[in-house]
């Protein structure tokens, strides 16, 4: 069994999925591992992401857990099995783990949704918006780290996947550098917004009672709900959020506030005044 020396985000996925099966068919680890005829060091590998699993061993498994969702069960082999090298590890030992994680995310998702207060999202942010986002960071980044983040955020924006922003109008106004800059990135919004599978929404200044969203939100959805994934940004480091009682408070959340947005035209209308003004 090859240990791996940093498992990503998916493969320590796949490791939770397989522990909350089993806890959910009242194993111990030491009882999984003789199922599978390791020890109980390695059963806690194959749970951390650690260690990888056979498609044969996943489905033993699944069987003495009594899992009988087989749509669950073939896609948890679909990640057992990817072997995927995306374009992301490129940037592997250069960039922080957490944005290599994102990029192989986004590659497996089906849909994606966000909620921003104060800065346009990253996947619709022009190069001078991003620049000047990545330049705020503290501690400072060097000029290397600087353009890898920017060279990774454009990367990322090959979007393909239906997209919904619901941007509030302080992302919009806010001016992360120049007029300048401001205005070429609410051109881009006008842009990308006119997109089949891009849905843009504005939450205006003036709408009474909005007190549902405090902050950034990314919501990214997996081949099955239960396989959905919630991103959070903080100043310490991005969580990764996955259990089924998070992730039904994000959907709730998310759908709250779409309902509270402005409708795309109307928003549209929006950017365009601010623009405008500029």
């Amino acid at each position: 069994m090859v240990l791996r020396r940093e498992p990503t985000a998916r493969q320590m996925r796949l490791g939770v999925e397989l522990r909350r099966l089993r806890e959910g068919a009242g194993l111990t680890a030491i009882e999984a591992a003789a199922l599978l005829g390791v020890n109980r060091v390695q059963m806690s590998q194959i749970e951390s992401g650690l260690a990888g699993v056979s498609e044969q061993r996943l489905r033993r498994l699944a069987s003495h857990y009594a899992c009988t969702d087989q749509e669950f069960i073939n896609a948890l082999v679909a990640m057992a099995t990817d072997r995927t090298r995306g374009w992301w590890e490129e940037y592997r030992g250069l960039l922080p783990t957490s944005f290599l994680d994102l990029s192989e995310l986004e590659h497996h998702a089906l849909y994606q949704r966000h909620v921003a207060i104060l800065h346009v999202p990253g996947l619709l942010q022009t190069e001078d918006y991003a620049r000047a986002v990545f330049s705020s960071r503290l501690p400072e980044l060097t000029r290397d780290e600087l353009e890898l983040r920017i060279q990774h955020r454009k990367a990322r924006q090959r979007i393909t996947i239906p997209y919904e922003a619901v941007i509030h109008e302080a992302a919009l106004r806010i001016r992360v550098s120049d007029r300048t800059t401001s205005r070429a990135q609410l051109a881009r919004l006008l842009e990308l917004s006119e997109a089949d599978h891009i849905t843009l929404r504005v939450i205006p200044f003036d709408l009474d009672g909005f007190a549902s969203a405090s902050s950034t939100m990314t919501y990214v959805g997996g081949p099955l709900p239960k396989l959905d994934t919630v991103l959070r940004d903080a100043l310490h480091g991005s969580a990764f959020i996955d259990s089924e009682a998070q992730l039904n408070t994000y959907r709730t959340s998310f759908r709250k506030v779409e309902s509270d947005s402005l409708e795309p035209e109307r928003s549209r209308e929006v950017i365009h005044k601010l623009a405008k003004e500029l």
